[in-house]
């Protein structure tokens, strides 16, 4: 029998890890279904000229979507994340980037649980690696998510809380505290994203072919530095 995994840690009140607050494995993981390209979503070979790393702000989506069947294990069981890992995304020269580069199978029970406590979605793994880790020539999944759950856990984050009780925080000034945190980072390296109503939902941070930060392109997309954005839930 497969004992539960826990993986737990402490949020301190000044910089944190990028790692879950707590997070406990079920014995039993579900396999995910197949994630195959369709004509909304094509497969698109085209070069790669960077990368992009984009994480979560988990108490948000937990706020939006919480009560779905698909977000259990996310939002409730006792389990508890503030950023969590999408995906690693490789970028185009463009505005289009490459996706679904070749057909892959299901991901093993082995390669979830292992990343499961930093990307909490079984089938959002699958979705990762069948649509943007197959782009990276050569890599498998054990190296794609190796890499991409690397640079996730190296990041540091400022207080969350007492930026939340900021009463006119943007953009720009969140970009900027981040990238206080983490050396050779800069407010101009990542991308803040928010609902309609100006919740805060990702950072995208932006790398070049050897996955150092660098300075994301115009196109990225994402807030304008003066945008207003509200966190949600931080402890």
């Amino acid at each position: 029998m497969i004992r539960a995994m826990t993986a737990a840690v402490l949020l301190l009140p000044g910089a944190a890890t990028a790692q879950a607050l707590s997070c406990a494995i079920p014995r039993d993981v579900p396999r995910p279904r197949p994630d195959l390209p369709d004509a909304k979503q094509p497969v698109r070979r085209l070069p790669t000229a960077g990368y992009t790393l984009a994480v979560s702000w988990s108490p948000g989506y937990c706020r939006e979507r919480g009560d779905r069947p698909a977000a259990r294990f996310q939002c409730g069981g006792g389990n508890e994340f503030g950023f969590v890992l999408h995906g690693l995304w490789p970028d185009g020269p463009g505005k289009d980037w490459p996706q679904y580069c070749r057909a892959t199978g299901l991901l093993s029970r082995q390669e979830v649980r292992r990343n499961l406590c930093a990307t909490p979605s079984v089938q959002l793994l699958q979705h990762e690696w069948a649509k943007h880790g197959t782009c990276i020539p050569g890599y498998t999944p054990q190296k794609y998510f190796a890499r991409s759950t690397a640079m996730f856990r190296r990041l540091r984050f400022p207080d969350m809380a007492a930026l939340s009780r900021r009463p006119t925080l943007t953009a720009g000034t969140l970009a900027a505290a981040i990238a206080a945190e983490n050396a050779g980072m800069r407010a101009d390296m990542m991308r803040v994203t928010a609902n309609r109503q100006g919740w805060l939902e990702e950072l995208w941070l932006c790398h070049d072919l050897r996955f150092r930060p660098v300075r994301c392109p115009a196109h990225q997309g994402g807030l304008a530095p003066g945008a207003p954005v509200r966190i949600s839930g931080a402890a």
